[in-house]
């Protein structure tokens, strides 16, 4: 839903900010005080065509940002701000929380959130592609197992199909194919690589490269412990054994002397051993070089680890295996295929009867409210259309379109076809109210729906809103005291005169200025007559809602 909306410089208004709620907002107010000029706004933040035009005389720019609240959408979070500013110049910039996008990608992002009646670009039922999905929406579940599963047969034949297609050429493509397959993997075999070598090679590489530091390190520790430290020791330990027979600690001192100088014996023999060890080879450091440059060399080809390579020799064995025998591999795969399509055509066909019969349901629905909305002569129907071949589709076998006929003896046409204004939005209405639960679109926008329309038919058009608002949020613009009486918010639109400049205003009216206003859309005038007539309007909505 929209949780608010700032409009800076579009036609007179100069700056304006409404917060909006869930269920039913209507807008009323003075004609020309830029009731449209809100829609205008609503169209531009859906990413629709903008007009320099448009834009406040003595400004240069106009601004529009909206924030969302649209919870489990899979957004990083529940919030989300929408902005578009445009320039004298037409360029545009938009942002989706506060990431620079296209307005193309903005329409994008938008056309699944709001839906504005009364100017089409921005009524994604009119796209024929979503009346399949709103039609098995409104079978619901007697549908969406079977749909579900055929999904996943389709889906696997589209994978079919394109190993079908990579059939590597003619005879000389599928041979270079062949050569560059088999090269590879001679490259790699070659080398006879083994998990964990690169490590260890590198780990030779090292002491190789730091062998004369280490012989040298290791020599001059060797020396300082037998020739100083180990003949120091020895001297202490004989000065220790002339007086130890004088007192027992002296004698203990002699002990641990010797183990140190057992110990550092060791310790020297062991750093000799080290040493001895440490053997340079030119012809070694040679080979062990090549060895690295050819491991790095593989790991820049065919990945970043003797695993990943040995996996990709692997892959291309197996593809040089089925190139060698693709007439086999082809048949298999056109064996499963046909067995995926015969699977494929049993689920496509229930689907088809299912539809056929909640067809006829939906049909009755919508003509019902067509008639409610005093449209009896229109006549609302969904149309298979023709194929000469099967032919599969994410749907099964089905293509459709929603049908109207607007008048009796003429043809009944796509609903894209239908002329706009507020006849369409009526027709809209009827079948957004029998798809409310099945249309996913959170914001639907009603401009001006009561434009010919009075009495019945205009009451019962507030009441199809009042009944879309309870799973949708619905944004009003009327002249019709019975629709204004519905609303869940009643907003007043008016315009003053300041610095001489003529300004939009917006005001959120109490339950008593609702009543004023109802009153004053119903006679032109507030009288006790008007007063009293809103009132029982007004009750008429609390029925509605209990």
């Amino acid at each position: 839903m929209i949780t608010s909306l700032h409009i800076k410089n579009i036609g007179i208004i100069d700056e304006i900010n409404i917060n909006l709620n869930e269920g039913l907002n209507v807008l009323t107010g003075e004609t020309g005080a830029g009731k449209t000029l809100i829609i205008d706004a609503l169209q531009i933040i859906s990413g629709g065509r903008f007009s320099k035009e448009m834009i406040r005389r003595g400004e240069n720019f106009s601004y529009v940002e909206m924030s969302l609240y649209l919870p489990n959408r899979n957004f990083e979070e529940d919030t989300v701000i929408v902005s578009r500013e445009m320039n004298l110049k037409g360029k545009n910039l938009c942002k989706i929380n506060g990431r620079m996008v296209t307005v193309s990608e903005l329409k994008e992002f938008m056309k699944n959130i709001i839906d504005i009646h009364g100017q089409n670009e921005n009524q994604s039922i009119l796209d024929s592609s979503t009346h399949i999905d709103l039609l098995d929406g409104f079978a619901n579940e007697e549908i969406l197992g079977i749909k579900n599963n055929y999904i996943k047969l389709y889906e696997e034949d589209l994978k079919i199909k394109r190993l079908l297609n990579e059939n590597y050429g003619d005879d000389k493509e599928k041979q270079r194919k062949l050569d560059l397959l088999k090269y590879e993997v001679e490259e790699i075999s070659s080398a006879n690589l083994k998990v964990g070598e690169d490590e260890e090679i590198e780990e030779k590489r090292k002491l190789i490269i730091s062998s004369e530091k280490i012989v040298n390190n290791l020599q001059e520790a060797e020396l300082q412990i037998s020739e100083n430290v180990i003949e120091n020791l020895n001297i202490a330990i004989r000065s220790m054994e002339k007086i130890e027979s004088y007192k027992e600690d002296y004698s203990i001192l002699v002990g641990e002397l010797k183990n140190a100088y057992y110990e550092l014996q060791e310790a020297a023999r062991d750093i000799s051993g080290h040493r001895e060890e440490i053997y340079f080879d030119e012809e070694e450091q040679k080979e062990i070089e090549e060895r690295v440059d050819l491991i790095h060399s593989l790991k820049r080809k065919y990945g970043n680890t003797i695993e990943e390579i040995l996996d990709y020799k692997q892959k291309k064995i197996e593809e040089i295996e089925q190139i060698e025998n693709l007439d086999t591999y082809i048949l298999e795969l056109k064996k499963k295929q046909k067995k995926l399509e015969t699977e494929m055509k049993i689920l496509a066909e229930k689907m088809h009867s299912i539809r056929e019969k909640y067809i006829n349901i939906l049909e009755t629905q919508i003509n019902k409210e067509l008639e409610d909305l005093e449209m009896k002569n229109a006549k609302f129907s969904v149309k298979f259309l023709e194929k000469e071949n099967i032919e599969f589709n994410k749907n099964g076998i089905d293509k459709l379109e929603f049908m109207l006929q607007t008048n009796v003896g003429e043809t009944a046409k796509p609903l894209v076809k239908i002329a706009s204004g507020g006849e369409m939005s009526r027709i809209m209405l009827a079948i957004k109210n029998v798809l409310a639960d099945v249309d996913k679109t959170p914001v639907l926008i009603f401009d001006e729906i009561d434009t010919g329309i009075s009495g019945v038919a205009a009451n019962s058009t507030g009441e199809k809103m009042k009944a879309i608002s309870k799973n949708h949020q619905v944004i009003c613009v009327t002249h019709q005291a019975s629709i204004a009486a519905k609303g869940d918010y009643n907003y007043y639109i008016c315009k003053e005169v300041k610095d001489n400049k003529t300004l939009t205003k917006i005001k959120l009216l109490t339950e008593n200025e609702v009543i004023m206003e109802i009153a004053r859309i119903s006679s032109g005038d507030i009288t006790e007559a008007s007063i009293n007539n809103a009132k029982e309007l007004r009750e008429r909505k609390l029925k509605l809602v209990v």
